[in-house]
């Protein structure tokens, strides 16, 4: 499966951005899929994940309330929508297939969990 990540941007704070992560090849449908992000001489972050079915969703505490995680299967796309984006969302978000096992949703969250990674699309929040 290939995944395309795109909708990053340059945005002032208190903006929006709607990523989105496209599959071909393959289907993501039955998998669940995750965001993660690297910011500047940072390590890669989890951000959300959404559950194969798309009925769980889960944060990283600092973007709660901010950010939702949803996915639509006829198209095979995942998004994530940022609202009131701050300086400190700057980063590259890639979106990744996760790995199917039986574990619980709150254990989304180490990249070791997904196989498979899209290339990344950059976010600037500006001040």
């Amino acid at each position: 499966v290939q995944l395309q990540a795109s909708g990053g941007g340059l945005v002032q704070v208190g903006g929006s951005l709607r990523l989105s992560c496209a599959a071909s090849g393959d289907t993501i449908n039955g998998y669940a899929m995750g965001w993660f992000r690297q910011g500047p001489g940072k390590e890669r972050e989890f951000v959300a994940a959404i559950s194969a079915s798309g009925g769980s969703t889960y944060y990283v505490d600092s973007v709660k309330g901010r950010f939702t995680i949803s996915r639509d299967k006829a198209k095979n796309v995942v998004y994530l929508q940022m609202n009131s984006l701050k300086p400190e969302d700057t980063a590259v978000y890639y979106c990744g297939r996760k790995i199917r096992n039986n574990s619980a949703i709150y254990l989304y969250t180490g990249p070791n969990e997904y196989d498979y990674w899209g290339q990344g699309t950059l976010v600037t929040v500006s001040s």
